[in-house]
């Protein structure tokens, strides 16, 4: 396998795992923000109020996304067992 090939599998990797990761981190930043909007607006400063919402919006992210990102997953392992098989 050449130093390319190397390369090429890494990076396609790296996009992989951006576009699984990315979509829960976005709606976690959002959801975070919204809720520390709420907590500067109404000064509530309770610790728990900022993980129950996210957590629940991350938990409902991911069942939403869950296929999307078993199908990024598994093209992506088809593409390096393809690699593999034809030897580089």
């Amino acid at each position: 396998m050449t130093s390319g090939a190397i390369l090429d599998v890494a990076r396609d990797g790296i996009i992989v795992f951006l576009k699984v990761g990315a979509p829960l981190m976005i709606i976690a930043l959002i959801v975070g923000f919204v809720v520390s909007l709420f907590q500067a607006l109404t000064q509530i400063q309770e610790q728990t109020l900022v993980f129950v919402p996210k957590i629940v919006a991350v938990f409902a992210a991911l069942l939403l996304f869950l296929p999307f990102m078993g199908d990024a997953m598994a093209g992506y392992m088809g593409r390096v067992a393809a690699r593999i098989a034809t030897g580089g």
